[in-house]
């Protein structure tokens, strides 16, 4: 009996005691994976909501060559203003001007859209404490002296009305959008972006216009009701298909919304061949767009508005959904550096 006891009695306890030991590692292993999921979908829903973050839009105001009542109706119907006519350089070329009167100084030519713009924004503003933080983004594309440009802003600005006192920001086109969102989504500060194009150097095919948009962080600001959400922009890095249908997606992801919920589509900045890959990613993607409905290609409107081209299109697309317009998809021409074009989502405020 003590023989069996040994031969088989040690041996079992062995084996039991091993399984213990295994039994416990994989336990280990199991809850330390578990705590690894729990983690991660954590740190995945984290940066889903970081990414899923948008801007109210509370104001936009432009002034292209369709003059300030046509705006709007302009260029949803698509009416072109591309002509053949005089430059500022006193030469032939086709393409749009803003609505102004030409005997004036060309400073002066720039001053009054540009001040009726601000003053736009400048209504908005006043709901707002004179104390309310502003930052401010200026681009502009143009061939003027750069004193003359200060003072034209300076004067500008003085005729607008404004009170907020402002903090220039760096950058440049949707990626100042992009970066907002990132870091100072909970800042109290407004974002009023204004960028121009005026007596650009190259004129063929070019459009000036002037364009002027305020935006609003939805944790601080509920003072102003918004006319609009503009959701985070997506750059295509390359001008190849994949970087353009991976771009397109992942702003429709960003909102989320499927591709057959696009009411119209805004396309801007680009050249022949850029706008050939949007509309070949347009279709494949599924956006209910042709070139004969629900798109709007502002190029073949207005002609190339440089530095405000993705800025015209936000604000285009903005005043569409005030007029009870869908869902909006803009695609725009990079401006900035890296980025070979944008896509982002602009959605009615009741969404």
């Amino acid at each position: 009996m003590k023989f069996w006891l040994v031969a088989l009695g040690l041996p079992l306890l062995g084996w039991c005691v091993l399984l213990g030991l295994r039994l416990l590692v994989y336990l280990g292993a199991d809850s330390a994976a578990k705590g690894w999921d729990q983690a991660r979908e954590a740190e995945l829903s984290r940066l889903m909501r970081r990414g899923r973050r948008s801007q109210q839009v509370l104001a936009v105001s432009l002034r292209t060559a369709l003059g300030a009542a046509g705006e709007g109706c302009g260029l949803l119907n698509g009416n072109s203003a591309l002509r053949a006519r005089l430059s500022w350089q006193e030469r032939s070329a086709r393409h749009s001007r803003l609505v102004v009167d030409e005997a004036l100084s060309l400073e002066r030519r720039l001053i009054d859209p540009l001040a009726a713009v601000l003053g736009d924004l400048a209504v908005v503003l006043a709901k707002l404490p004179a104390d309310r933080p502003l930052a401010l983004l200026l681009e502009t594309s143009n061939s003027i002296e750069e004193q003359r440009l200060v003072e034209a802003w300076a004067e500008a600005w003085r005729l607008s009305g404004i009170r907020q006192t402002t903090t220039r920001l760096e950058g440049s086109g949707p990626a100042v959008i992009d970066n907002w969102l990132d870091r100072r989504i909970e800042d109290q500060a407004l974002l009023l972006v204004v960028a121009y194009q005026f007596a650009p150097e190259q004129v063929d095919g070019s459009a000036e216009a002037v364009v002027g948009l305020l935006f609003g962080n939805r944790l601080t600001q509920s003072t102003i009701m918004p006319m609009a959400y503009l959701h985070r922009p997506e750059a295509a890095e390359n001008a190849v298909e994949e970087c353009m249908s991976k771009a397109l997606h992942q702003a429709l992801d960003w909102v989320p919304l499927a591709a057959c919920e696009v009411s119209s589509v805004w396309a801007a900045g680009s050249d022949a061949t850029g706008h050939s890959l949007m509309t070949q990613a347009f279709d494949k993607a599924g956006l209910p767009v042709s070139a004969s409905a629900g798109l709007h290609d502002l190029d073949a409107v207005l002609g190339h508005a440089g530095c405000a081209s993705p800025w015209l299109a936000i604000a285009a697309a903005s005043e569409s959904i005030r007029d009870g317009g869908g869902a909006q998809f803009i695609c725009s021409g990079g401006s900035s550096t890296g980025a070979w074009s944008w896509c982002s989502v602009v959605m009615p405020a009741d969404r």
